[in-house]
């Protein structure tokens, strides 16, 4: 599924080029899309139409667009810019799931004799299920191939630590529905040695505690793998195991390999993941571990192994990463005489 750097390459296309316009229409292809949405279809349609996209937000895997009032004070759509910019307090999630994007049209109707996308990618024709019709006629298509990803709306809460609550938010408000979820790594706002501490304190694999959205947010199994890698540290080191420069040191590395990705447009491997105009990254050339079985590992030649790990594939190095030492077991006193 999409992870951080990927969620926010499409959080800076739909910034650039939706944010001031206001959402003339909800177009509903698949119910299925809303499932998370109280109240449905009509709900989201009270909450969106007329509304103007003010800011679009990113907080570890989990998109949201900021909502404001957009009618102009007699009463017409406004341009992007006539409205008293007073924000509803709501704001419109987007979570993309396994195969879920957000593509950015022109509005022109798609070509019915277009022939499906081959392989495993998804389909901007048979697979869009939700579109937002803007008021300079582009659309915002949700395509989601899986369904796993979805569009409702959710209130806006106080974020705990009253700092902004994510990448291009102007405020600390947040939709309650991320409210769990975790700082990210490229939030400037993250205490890195306090998420490294906590990491300290639980017995669980160290990648179980990467993967661990409500500790830190956006990493998935891709660049859970690469940051070990960088890091020299193996999946299944308990995190109580790590000291705390080793476990500050992995997450400073796995920051580092996500802006790389972010730099060349995400990871993309068969077109699941696309940005807002239908383009991919290219993060996929310059992976170490991950999806490099047999392959030699790039700091000492080694061939990576991968194996089973909660449902998930790991990709290691078995020379760079070693196995964690077991712990020292204290020698028991014999009969006392």
């Amino acid at each position: 599924m999409p992870e951080l750097p990927e969620v926010e390459v499409v959080r800076r296309g739909l910034a650039a080029r939706a944010v001031g316009r206001t959402i003339t229409g909800l177009e509903v292809l698949d119910a299925r899309s809303l499932r998370r949405q109280s109240g449905g279809e009509d709900r989201l349609r009270a909450v969106l139409l007329g509304a103007r996209i003010s800011a679009v937000v990113r907080r570890g895997k989990f998109l949201w667009l900021r909502l404001a009032d957009g009618p102009t004070a007699d009463g017409a759509v406004s341009d992007g810019g006539g409205s008293d910019g007073a924000e509803t307090g709501e704001a419109l999630m987007a979570h993309l799931g396994m195969s879920g994007q957000l593509r950015l049209t022109t509005g022109e109707t798609p070509d019915p004799a277009r022939e499906a996308s081959e392989g495993p990618a998804s389909d901007p024709l048979r697979h869009r299920r939700v579109s937002l019709w803007l008021d300079d006629g582009s659309r915002i298509d949700l395509v989601d191939q899986r369904l796993f990803g979805g569009l409702w709306a959710s209130p806006l809460v106080p974020a705990p630590d009253g700092l902004p609550a994510g990448e291009g938010s102007p405020d600390a408000l947040l939709p309650e529905a991320a409210a769990h979820v975790a700082r990210d790594l490229l939030d400037p706002a993250i205490d890195l040695p306090e998420v490294a501490r906590r990491m300290r304190t639980r017995r669980a694999p160290v990648k179980a505690l990467l993967l661990d959205q409500a500790l830190v947010s956006g990493i998935g199994n891709i660049y859970a793998d690469e940051g070990l890698w960088a890091a020299r540290v193996r999946d299944d080191t308990p995190g109580a195991a790590l000291s705390q420069r080793t476990a500050h040191a992995l997450l400073r590395e796995t920051a580092a390999v996500m802006r790389r990705a972010l730099a060349v447009g995400g990871t993309s491997f068969d077109a699941l993941y696309v940005n807002v105009d239908g383009r991919s990254g290219y993060f996929a050339r310059s992976l170490a571990a991950y999806g490099k079985e047999g392959e030699p590992c790039p700091r000492c030649g080694t061939p990576i192994r991968r194996r089973a790990f909660a449902g998930r594939s790991s990709h290691f190095c078995p020379r760079c990463q070693r196995a964690p030492r077991p712990p020292r077991s204290r020698p028991t006193e014999g009969p006392s005489r």
